[in-house]
Protein backbone atom coordinates (compact mmCIF):
# COMPACT_ATOMS: atom_id res chain seq x y z
CA UNK A 1 0.00 0.00 0.00
CA UNK A 2 1.43 3.39 -1.03
CA UNK A 3 1.97 6.07 1.60
CA UNK A 4 0.51 9.51 1.03
CA UNK A 5 3.53 11.89 0.88
CA UNK A 6 1.57 14.63 2.64
CA UNK A 7 0.64 12.35 5.52
CA UNK A 8 4.25 11.21 5.84
CA UNK A 9 5.50 14.79 5.91
CA UNK A 10 2.91 15.75 8.50
CA UNK A 11 4.03 12.88 10.74
CA UNK A 12 7.69 13.88 10.33
CA UNK A 13 6.95 17.53 11.05
CA UNK A 14 4.93 16.63 14.15
CA UNK A 15 7.71 14.41 15.51
CA UNK A 16 10.35 17.10 14.93
CA UNK A 17 8.13 19.72 16.57
CA UNK A 18 7.59 17.50 19.61
CA UNK A 19 11.35 16.90 19.84
CA UNK A 20 12.04 20.64 19.91
CA UNK A 21 13.91 20.58 16.57
CA UNK A 22 12.32 23.77 15.30
CA UNK A 23 14.38 24.51 12.13
CA UNK A 24 13.96 20.95 10.84
CA UNK A 25 10.27 20.95 11.74
CA UNK A 26 9.80 24.22 9.85
CA UNK A 27 11.44 22.67 6.78
CA UNK A 28 9.11 19.67 6.98
CA UNK A 29 6.04 21.90 7.34
CA UNK A 30 7.12 23.99 4.33
CA UNK A 31 7.49 20.80 2.27
CA UNK A 32 4.07 19.62 3.45
CA UNK A 33 2.41 22.93 2.62
CA UNK A 34 3.97 22.98 -0.83
CA UNK A 35 1.94 19.81 -1.48
CA UNK A 36 -1.13 20.73 0.59
CA UNK A 37 -1.43 24.51 1.03
CA UNK A 38 -5.04 24.10 2.19
CA UNK A 39 -4.07 23.06 5.76
CA UNK A 40 -4.56 26.13 7.98
CA UNK A 41 -3.50 24.41 11.21
CA UNK A 42 -0.25 23.33 9.57
CA UNK A 43 0.38 26.96 8.59
CA UNK A 44 -0.14 27.79 12.29
CA UNK A 45 2.37 25.11 13.32
CA UNK A 46 4.83 26.35 10.71
CA UNK A 47 4.54 29.82 12.23
CA UNK A 48 5.37 28.43 15.68
CA UNK A 49 8.47 26.71 14.34
CA UNK A 50 9.59 29.75 12.33
CA UNK A 51 9.45 31.93 15.43
CA UNK A 52 11.39 29.40 17.48
CA UNK A 53 13.98 29.38 14.69
CA UNK A 54 14.30 33.17 14.90
CA UNK A 55 12.60 33.74 11.51
CA UNK A 56 10.12 36.33 12.70
CA UNK A 57 8.93 37.72 9.36
CA UNK A 58 8.41 34.19 8.07
CA UNK A 59 6.40 33.41 11.20
CA UNK A 60 4.19 36.46 10.67
CA UNK A 61 3.60 35.44 7.05
CA UNK A 62 2.67 31.90 8.09
CA UNK A 63 0.20 33.16 10.69
CA UNK A 64 -1.33 35.43 8.05
CA UNK A 65 -1.75 32.45 5.73
CA UNK A 66 -3.30 30.39 8.54
CA UNK A 67 -5.81 33.17 9.18
CA UNK A 68 -6.58 33.58 5.48
CA UNK A 69 -7.32 29.87 5.21
CA UNK A 70 -9.62 29.77 8.26
CA UNK A 71 -7.46 28.40 11.06
CA UNK A 72 -9.32 27.05 14.08
CA UNK A 73 -8.94 29.45 17.02
CA UNK A 74 -8.02 32.56 14.98
CA UNK A 75 -7.69 34.59 18.19
CA UNK A 76 -4.56 32.56 19.05
CA UNK A 77 -2.99 33.32 15.67
CA UNK A 78 -3.70 37.05 16.08
CA UNK A 79 -2.30 37.04 19.61
CA UNK A 80 0.84 35.17 18.57
CA UNK A 81 1.42 37.74 15.83
CA UNK A 82 1.07 40.47 18.44
CA UNK A 83 3.65 38.81 20.68
CA UNK A 84 6.15 38.59 17.81
CA UNK A 85 5.63 42.24 16.95
CA UNK A 86 6.07 43.30 20.59
CA UNK A 87 8.72 40.93 21.93
CA UNK A 88 10.85 40.14 18.89
CA UNK A 89 10.51 43.13 16.57
CA UNK A 90 9.72 46.05 18.86
CA UNK A 91 6.73 47.10 16.75
CA UNK A 92 4.37 47.98 19.55
CA UNK A 93 1.73 49.72 17.43
CA UNK A 94 1.42 46.66 15.18
CA UNK A 95 1.32 44.45 18.28
CA UNK A 96 -1.59 46.49 19.59
CA UNK A 97 -3.50 46.06 16.30
CA UNK A 98 -3.00 42.29 16.35
CA UNK A 99 -4.07 41.91 19.98
CA UNK A 100 -7.14 44.04 19.33
CA UNK A 101 -7.92 41.82 16.35
CA UNK A 102 -7.75 38.79 18.66
CA UNK A 103 -10.20 40.47 21.01
CA UNK A 104 -12.51 41.35 18.13
CA UNK A 105 -12.74 37.64 17.34
CA UNK A 106 -13.00 36.59 21.01
CA UNK A 107 -13.73 39.53 23.38
CA UNK A 108 -13.26 37.38 26.51
CA UNK A 109 -9.98 35.74 25.40
CA UNK A 110 -8.09 36.02 28.67
CA UNK A 111 -4.52 35.61 27.30
CA UNK A 112 -5.15 38.50 24.90
CA UNK A 113 -6.49 40.71 27.72
CA UNK A 114 -3.44 39.98 29.87
CA UNK A 115 -1.09 40.64 26.95
CA UNK A 116 -2.96 43.85 26.18
CA UNK A 117 -2.39 45.06 29.74
CA UNK A 118 1.25 44.03 29.58
CA UNK A 119 1.74 45.83 26.26
CA UNK A 120 0.25 49.04 27.66
CA UNK A 121 2.60 48.73 30.64
CA UNK A 122 5.56 48.33 28.30
CA UNK A 123 4.56 51.56 26.59
CA UNK A 124 4.05 53.42 29.87
CA UNK A 125 0.26 53.68 29.51
CA UNK A 126 -0.80 53.10 33.09
CA UNK A 127 -4.53 53.81 32.77
CA UNK A 128 -4.90 51.72 29.62
CA UNK A 129 -3.08 48.85 31.33
CA UNK A 130 -5.34 49.14 34.37
CA UNK A 131 -8.42 49.02 32.10
CA UNK A 132 -7.14 45.88 30.36
CA UNK A 133 -6.59 44.08 33.66
CA UNK A 134 -10.04 45.19 34.83
CA UNK A 135 -11.49 43.56 31.71
CA UNK A 136 -9.52 40.41 32.49
CA UNK A 137 -10.84 40.35 36.06
CA UNK A 138 -14.38 40.79 34.75
CA UNK A 139 -13.86 37.60 32.74
CA UNK A 140 -12.02 35.73 35.53
CA UNK A 141 -12.58 37.54 38.86
CA UNK A 142 -10.03 35.55 40.87
CA UNK A 143 -7.35 35.18 38.20
CA UNK A 144 -4.01 35.43 40.07
CA UNK A 145 -2.00 37.00 37.24
CA UNK A 146 -4.65 39.64 36.56
CA UNK A 147 -4.93 40.39 40.28
CA UNK A 148 -1.17 40.64 40.72
CA UNK A 149 -0.61 42.86 37.70
CA UNK A 150 -3.53 45.11 38.59
CA UNK A 151 -2.15 45.46 42.12
CA UNK A 152 1.25 46.34 40.66
CA UNK A 153 -0.28 49.44 39.07
CA UNK A 154 -1.86 50.63 42.32
CA UNK A 155 -0.40 53.07 44.82
CA UNK A 156 -1.47 51.66 48.21
CA UNK A 157 -1.90 54.17 51.01
CA UNK A 158 -0.94 51.94 53.93
CA UNK A 159 -0.83 48.35 55.23
CA UNK A 160 -4.63 48.27 55.43
CA UNK A 161 -5.15 49.41 51.85
CA UNK A 162 -7.84 47.43 49.97
CA UNK A 163 -5.30 46.35 47.37
CA UNK A 164 -3.11 44.74 50.03
CA UNK A 165 -6.09 43.16 51.73
CA UNK A 166 -7.28 41.81 48.40
CA UNK A 167 -3.92 40.16 47.78
CA UNK A 168 -3.94 38.63 51.27
CA UNK A 169 -7.45 37.28 50.69
CA UNK A 170 -6.45 35.76 47.36
CA UNK A 171 -3.37 34.16 48.92
CA UNK A 172 -5.49 32.59 51.64
CA UNK A 173 -7.35 30.39 49.15
CA UNK A 174 -6.63 26.75 50.09
CA UNK A 175 -6.63 25.48 46.47
CA UNK A 176 -4.04 27.93 45.17
CA UNK A 177 -1.30 26.45 42.98
CA UNK A 178 2.28 27.34 44.01
CA UNK A 179 2.73 29.26 40.74
CA UNK A 180 -0.23 31.44 41.66
CA UNK A 181 1.01 31.79 45.25
CA UNK A 182 4.29 33.12 43.85
CA UNK A 183 2.55 35.54 41.46
CA UNK A 184 0.40 37.00 44.21
CA UNK A 185 3.15 36.84 46.82
CA UNK A 186 5.60 38.96 44.84
CA UNK A 187 2.82 41.48 44.23
CA UNK A 188 2.06 41.56 47.96
CA UNK A 189 5.73 42.05 48.80
CA UNK A 190 5.94 44.98 46.39
CA UNK A 191 2.81 46.61 47.82
CA UNK A 192 4.06 46.24 51.39
CA UNK A 193 7.44 47.64 50.39
CA UNK A 194 5.67 50.67 48.92
CA UNK A 195 3.95 51.40 52.24
CA UNK A 196 7.22 50.84 54.15
CA UNK A 197 5.99 47.74 56.01
CA UNK A 198 9.49 46.33 55.72
CA UNK A 199 9.22 43.22 57.90
CA UNK A 200 5.92 42.15 56.37
CA UNK A 201 7.29 42.79 52.90
CA UNK A 202 10.35 40.65 53.58
CA UNK A 203 8.12 37.82 54.85
CA UNK A 204 5.92 38.10 51.76
CA UNK A 205 8.92 37.90 49.45
CA UNK A 206 10.29 34.91 51.36
CA UNK A 207 6.98 33.09 50.97
CA UNK A 208 6.80 34.01 47.26
CA UNK A 209 10.28 32.65 46.55
CA UNK A 210 9.46 29.48 48.49
CA UNK A 211 6.28 29.05 46.44
CA UNK A 212 8.21 29.51 43.20
CA UNK A 213 10.61 26.74 44.26
CA UNK A 214 7.70 24.51 45.29
CA UNK A 215 6.11 24.87 41.85
CA UNK A 216 9.10 23.09 40.31
CA UNK A 217 11.14 21.42 43.09
CA UNK A 218 13.38 19.55 40.64
CA UNK A 219 13.95 22.32 38.11
CA UNK A 220 14.27 25.29 40.47
CA UNK A 221 17.61 24.21 41.88
CA UNK A 222 20.83 26.19 41.67
CA UNK A 223 23.89 23.93 41.48
CA UNK A 224 26.70 26.06 42.86
CA UNK A 225 29.46 23.60 41.93
CA UNK A 226 28.16 23.27 38.36
CA UNK A 227 28.06 27.04 37.93
CA UNK A 228 31.60 27.36 39.26
CA UNK A 229 32.72 24.77 36.72
CA UNK A 230 30.98 26.69 33.94
CA UNK A 231 32.79 29.90 34.91
CA UNK A 232 36.05 27.93 35.01
CA UNK A 233 35.35 26.68 31.49
CA UNK A 234 34.56 30.17 30.20
CA UNK A 235 37.84 31.48 31.58
CA UNK A 236 39.77 28.53 30.13
CA UNK A 237 38.13 28.84 26.70
CA UNK A 238 39.04 32.52 26.38
CA UNK A 239 42.52 32.92 27.87
CA UNK A 240 43.58 35.72 25.51
CA UNK A 241 41.92 38.72 23.86
CA UNK A 242 40.19 38.13 20.55
CA UNK A 243 42.28 38.63 17.43
CA UNK A 244 41.86 42.20 16.16
CA UNK A 245 39.88 42.44 12.95
CA UNK A 246 38.75 45.17 10.56
CA UNK A 247 35.93 47.24 12.03
CA UNK A 248 32.51 45.80 11.24
CA UNK A 249 29.96 47.90 9.41
CA UNK A 250 27.43 47.37 12.16
CA UNK A 251 28.38 46.66 15.75
CA UNK A 252 25.71 46.92 18.45
CA UNK A 253 26.30 48.35 21.90
CA UNK A 254 26.12 45.52 24.43
CA UNK A 255 24.78 46.47 27.88
CA UNK A 256 25.21 43.77 30.50
CA UNK A 257 25.73 43.11 34.20
CA UNK A 258 23.73 41.69 37.08
CA UNK A 259 19.97 41.92 36.76
CA UNK A 260 18.66 45.00 38.60
CA UNK A 261 21.96 46.85 38.26
CA UNK A 262 20.66 49.69 36.07
CA UNK A 263 20.90 48.22 32.56
CA UNK A 264 17.35 49.25 31.60
CA UNK A 265 17.97 52.78 32.83
CA UNK A 266 21.19 53.02 30.80
CA UNK A 267 19.43 51.79 27.67
CA UNK A 268 16.58 54.27 28.12
CA UNK A 269 19.06 57.12 28.54
CA UNK A 270 20.78 56.10 25.31
CA UNK A 271 17.41 55.73 23.57
CA UNK A 272 16.94 59.47 24.07
CA UNK A 273 19.81 60.03 21.63
CA UNK A 274 18.82 60.66 18.02
CA UNK A 275 21.22 58.01 16.69
CA UNK A 276 20.33 55.20 19.11
CA UNK A 277 17.66 52.52 18.78
CA UNK A 278 16.93 50.44 21.88
CA UNK A 279 16.42 46.74 21.25
CA UNK A 280 15.80 45.59 24.81
CA UNK A 281 16.69 42.08 25.89
CA UNK A 282 17.51 40.36 22.63
CA UNK A 283 18.02 36.62 22.85
CA UNK A 284 20.49 36.44 19.96
CA UNK A 285 23.72 35.89 21.89
CA UNK A 286 22.36 33.19 24.25
CA UNK A 287 20.77 31.45 21.24
CA UNK A 288 24.14 31.35 19.47
CA UNK A 289 25.76 29.99 22.63
CA UNK A 290 23.15 27.22 22.81
CA UNK A 291 23.81 26.33 19.16
CA UNK A 292 27.48 25.55 19.89
CA UNK A 293 28.32 22.11 21.25
CA UNK A 294 30.14 21.99 23.53
CA UNK A 295 29.99 25.60 24.67
CA UNK A 296 32.30 27.40 25.28
CA UNK A 297 34.97 24.88 24.26
CA UNK A 298 33.72 24.88 20.65
CA UNK A 299 35.00 28.44 20.34
CA UNK A 300 38.51 27.74 21.60
CA UNK A 301 40.66 28.10 18.50
CA UNK A 302 37.58 28.16 16.25
CA UNK A 303 38.32 28.63 12.54
CA UNK A 304 37.64 32.08 11.07
CA UNK A 305 34.78 30.71 8.96
CA UNK A 306 33.01 29.54 12.15
CA UNK A 307 33.26 33.01 13.67
CA UNK A 308 32.12 34.55 10.37
CA UNK A 309 29.04 32.30 10.38
CA UNK A 310 28.16 33.25 13.95
CA UNK A 311 28.63 36.95 13.20
CA UNK A 312 26.35 36.66 10.16
CA UNK A 313 23.69 34.82 12.16
CA UNK A 314 23.77 37.53 14.82
CA UNK A 315 23.60 40.39 12.31
CA UNK A 316 20.81 38.69 10.36
CA UNK A 317 18.80 38.48 13.58
CA UNK A 318 19.62 42.06 14.51
CA UNK A 319 18.68 43.38 11.08
CA UNK A 320 15.38 41.49 11.22
CA UNK A 321 14.59 42.93 14.65
CA UNK A 322 15.81 46.50 14.05
CA UNK A 323 16.23 47.08 10.31
CA UNK A 324 18.00 50.24 9.22
CA UNK A 325 18.90 51.45 12.70
CA UNK A 326 22.13 53.39 13.17
CA UNK A 327 23.39 52.56 16.68
CA UNK A 328 21.55 49.63 18.28
CA UNK A 329 21.68 48.55 21.91
CA UNK A 330 21.49 44.88 22.89
CA UNK A 331 20.58 45.04 26.57
CA UNK A 332 20.69 41.50 27.86
CA UNK A 333 22.10 41.58 31.43
CA UNK A 334 23.31 37.98 31.48
CA UNK A 335 25.33 38.52 28.31
CA UNK A 336 28.19 39.15 30.73
CA UNK A 337 28.54 35.36 30.61
CA UNK A 338 29.18 35.54 26.87
CA UNK A 339 31.61 38.43 26.50
CA UNK A 340 34.13 35.97 25.07
CA UNK A 341 31.66 35.01 22.31
CA UNK A 342 30.70 38.66 21.72
CA UNK A 343 34.33 39.74 21.34
CA UNK A 344 35.10 36.77 19.10
CA UNK A 345 32.35 37.94 16.72
CA UNK A 346 32.98 41.67 17.18
CA UNK A 347 36.49 42.42 18.48
CA UNK A 348 35.59 46.13 18.37
CA UNK A 349 32.31 45.65 20.27
CA UNK A 350 31.53 48.39 22.76
CA UNK A 351 30.43 46.89 26.07
CA UNK A 352 28.79 48.80 28.91
CA UNK A 353 28.90 46.94 32.22
CA UNK A 354 26.36 48.25 34.75
CA UNK A 355 27.33 47.93 38.40
CA UNK A 356 25.48 48.68 41.63
CA UNK A 357 25.88 48.23 45.38
CA UNK A 358 25.92 44.41 45.76
CA UNK A 359 23.48 44.44 48.69
CA UNK A 360 20.95 46.46 46.70
CA UNK A 361 21.49 44.23 43.68
CA UNK A 362 20.95 41.01 45.62
CA UNK A 363 17.89 42.27 47.48
CA UNK A 364 16.34 43.60 44.25
CA UNK A 365 16.85 40.26 42.50
CA UNK A 366 15.28 38.35 45.37
CA UNK A 367 12.31 40.73 45.32
CA UNK A 368 11.73 40.08 41.61
CA UNK A 369 9.59 37.30 40.15
CA UNK A 370 12.22 35.97 37.77
CA UNK A 371 11.92 32.90 35.61
CA UNK A 372 12.80 29.71 37.51
CA UNK A 373 15.61 29.06 35.04
CA UNK A 374 17.38 31.69 37.17
CA UNK A 375 17.10 29.45 40.20
CA UNK A 376 19.87 31.30 42.04
CA UNK A 377 17.49 34.27 42.46
CA UNK A 378 15.14 32.24 44.66
CA UNK A 379 17.54 32.10 47.62
CA UNK A 380 19.59 34.89 49.18
CA UNK A 381 22.61 32.67 49.88
CA UNK A 382 22.54 31.38 46.31
CA UNK A 383 22.41 34.97 45.08
CA UNK A 384 25.52 35.75 47.11
CA UNK A 385 27.29 32.80 45.46
CA UNK A 386 26.10 33.81 41.96
CA UNK A 387 27.29 37.37 42.58
CA UNK A 388 30.71 36.09 43.59
CA UNK A 389 31.04 34.05 40.40
CA UNK A 390 29.86 37.04 38.35
CA UNK A 391 32.56 39.20 39.92
CA UNK A 392 35.19 36.51 39.27
CA UNK A 393 34.23 36.25 35.59
CA UNK A 394 34.06 40.02 35.10
CA UNK A 395 37.57 40.37 36.52
CA UNK A 396 38.72 37.98 33.79
CA UNK A 397 36.89 39.81 30.99
CA UNK A 398 38.20 43.17 32.15
CA UNK A 399 41.74 41.83 32.21
CA UNK A 400 41.31 40.81 28.56
CA UNK A 401 39.31 43.88 27.56
CA UNK A 402 40.14 46.95 29.66
CA UNK A 403 37.93 49.02 27.33
CA UNK A 404 34.77 47.58 28.95
CA UNK A 405 33.06 50.58 30.54
CA UNK A 406 31.86 50.19 34.14
CA UNK A 407 28.84 52.42 34.68
CA UNK A 408 27.94 52.78 38.36
CA UNK A 409 24.19 53.07 38.96
CA UNK A 410 24.60 54.81 42.31
CA UNK A 411 26.98 57.41 40.85
CA UNK A 412 24.65 57.92 37.88
CA UNK A 413 21.62 58.81 39.99
CA UNK A 414 23.66 61.19 42.20
CA UNK A 415 25.39 63.09 39.38
CA UNK A 416 23.76 62.15 36.06
CA UNK A 417 25.52 64.47 33.65
CA UNK A 418 29.15 63.41 34.22
CA UNK A 419 28.19 59.73 34.08
CA UNK A 420 26.15 60.19 30.89
CA UNK A 421 28.89 62.28 29.26
CA UNK A 422 31.36 59.48 29.97
CA UNK A 423 28.93 56.93 28.55
CA UNK A 424 28.35 58.87 25.32
CA UNK A 425 32.06 59.53 24.94
CA UNK A 426 32.80 55.83 25.29
CA UNK A 427 30.34 55.12 22.47
CA UNK A 428 31.55 57.94 20.23
CA UNK A 429 28.26 59.83 20.48
CA UNK A 430 27.93 63.59 20.75
CA UNK A 431 26.02 65.10 23.66
CA UNK A 432 22.29 65.70 23.19
CA UNK A 433 20.12 67.23 25.91
CA UNK A 434 17.35 64.73 25.13
CA UNK A 435 19.28 61.98 26.93
CA UNK A 436 18.35 63.70 30.21
CA UNK A 437 14.66 63.40 29.32
CA UNK A 438 14.75 59.62 28.86
CA UNK A 439 11.64 59.20 31.03
CA UNK A 440 9.55 60.97 28.38
CA UNK A 441 10.47 58.53 25.61
CA UNK A 442 7.79 56.21 24.23
CA UNK A 443 10.27 53.37 23.81
CA UNK A 444 8.81 50.02 24.82
CA UNK A 445 10.33 48.56 27.99
CA UNK A 446 9.91 44.86 28.74
CA UNK A 447 11.60 44.52 32.13
CA UNK A 448 10.71 44.89 35.79
CA UNK A 449 12.02 48.47 35.57
CA UNK A 450 9.22 49.51 33.23
CA UNK A 451 7.77 52.12 35.63
CA UNK A 452 11.04 53.28 37.20
CA UNK A 453 12.38 54.43 33.82
CA UNK A 454 9.19 56.41 33.22
CA UNK A 455 10.27 58.77 36.00
CA UNK A 456 13.13 61.26 36.22
CA UNK A 457 16.26 60.00 37.94
CA UNK A 458 15.79 59.42 41.66
CA UNK A 459 18.02 58.21 44.47
CA UNK A 460 15.58 56.29 46.65
CA UNK A 461 16.63 52.89 45.22
CA UNK A 462 20.23 53.45 46.34
CA UNK A 463 20.72 51.97 49.78
CA UNK A 464 17.37 50.21 49.62
CA UNK A 465 18.85 47.25 51.44
CA UNK A 466 19.05 49.27 54.66
CA UNK A 467 15.28 48.95 55.04
CA UNK A 468 15.85 45.21 55.42
CA UNK A 469 19.16 45.30 57.28
CA UNK A 470 17.94 43.19 60.20
CA UNK A 471 17.24 40.31 57.78
CA UNK A 472 20.51 40.47 55.84
CA UNK A 473 23.23 39.47 58.29
CA UNK A 474 23.94 36.28 56.34
CA UNK A 475 24.09 38.15 53.03
CA UNK A 476 26.50 40.72 54.43
CA UNK A 477 28.69 37.99 55.85
CA UNK A 478 28.68 36.14 52.55
CA UNK A 479 29.76 39.28 50.72
CA UNK A 480 32.48 39.94 53.28
CA UNK A 481 30.81 43.17 54.46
Amino acid sequence: MSIDPAEALMAIASRLRAAGRAPEAATAYRQLLALRPDLPDSWFNLALMERRSGRFEAALAAYAEALRRGVSGPEEAWLNRGVIHADDLGRHDLALKDIEAALTVAPDFLPALLNLGNLHEDMGRREAARDAYARALAVAPDHPVALARSAGLARPSGPGDPVIQGLRTALARPDLHPDDQAELGFALGKALDQVEAWDDAFAAYAAANAASRAADPEGAVYDRAAHERFVDRLIAAFPEPATPAPASDRVPVFICGMFRSGSTLVEQILAGHSRVTASGELGLVPALARSLEPYPEALAGAAPEVIDRLRKLYLDGLNAARPGADVVTDKRPDNFLHIGLIKAMFPDARIVHTVRDPLDTIVSNWFLHLDRSMAHALDLDDLVHWHGQYRRLMRHWKRLYPDILDLDYDALVVEPRPAIEGLLGHLGLAWEDAVLDFHKADTGVRTASVWQVREPLYRRASGRWRNYERHLAGVRAGLGI
